[in-house]
């Protein structure tokens, strides 16, 4: 689901899982009239409970799992672009020559890193980018410093960059390998969802027009449920997921101010 855009999943999922289930419902009301009484309503109480806990139980727990994925991801992109600030604001250390060079490449890095951020989400990667990290390890490497001041910075600007390196390596493993629930956790999400759903259809009453708002307030419930957890299985995809505003920021700062 990850190619539907969100403006349509979710009316897509509302209109298949609620309309279906009312169609359902009228199907199996007219198909075993002895439904409409309330016979069996009490033990439907207790079963619908116990399934709606359940159910809420299940999709909480995914959906905390998933947001702990969503914040873990943010979090490496706030270090990343953080790391690559630092390193633009300490260029004024060394010589003009070398900072000028080093502003270019980490310019260029920064660059390449918000241009291959959609593929990584897609667990892609751009030659590109790695060559242009090569490049701004060359240009810190090539660095004679002249004073003790320079020398620190030096050693604390390549440690910085390896922090860099590792932020974007962390990132595209998240990218591959956060792929959403495991499927046992959606099928048993399917089937309790499904008792939900039926505990609803099956409940006696003699309001039809009632009964069919009850279930169809149900799968729109379910629906959104399936929505926000089909959104967040992917911490670099969609509208909540971790953007590189943090890398565009150093962009920024980094680019020539327009004459």
């Amino acid at each position: 689901m990850k190619d539907v855009p969100s403006w349509l999943l979710l009316p897509g999922l509302i209109v298949l899982i609620s309309g279906g289930a009312v169609l359902i419902q009228r199907y199996v009301r007219n198909r075993f009239p002895g439904l409409k009484g309330d016979t069996h309503n009490e033990v439907m109480r207790f079963v619908f409970t116990v399934i709606a806990v359940l159910y809420a139980f299940l999709s909480g727990f995914m959906i905390n799992a998933l947001w702990g994925q969503i914040n873990a991801a943010d979090a490496r992109a706030a270090v990343e672009g953080s790391t690559g600030m630092q390193q633009a604001k300490s260029l004024t250390v060394f010589d003009e020559a070398d900072s000028d060079r080093i502003r270019q490449r980490l310019l260029e890095y920064e660059r390449a890193a918000v241009a291959e951020w959609p593929l990584v989400a897609s667990g892609q990667t751009q030659p590109e980018a790695e060559m242009v990290l090569h490049a701004l390890y060359t240009a810190y490497q090539e660095v004679q410093p002249r004073n003790d001041v320079q020398s620190k910075f030096l050693a604390i600007s390549l440690n910085n960059l390896d922090k860099m390196s590792a932020a974007r390596t962390e990132r595209i493993t998240l990218a591959r390998t956060a792929t959403g629930p495991p499927f046992p956790l959606w099928a048993v999400n399917f089937v309790i969802g499904t008792m939900l759903l039926g505990s609803g259809i099956i409940f006696g009453g003699t309001q039809s027009a009632f009964n069919h708002m009850m279930v169809a307030a149900m799968g729109v419930l379910i629906a959104s449920v399936l929505f926000v957890i089909a959104e967040m299985s992917h911490p670099y995809l969609g509208e909540i997921a971790t953007s590189p505003e943090s890398l565009c920021q150093v962009v920024a700062f980094l680019s020539p101010s327009p004459a």
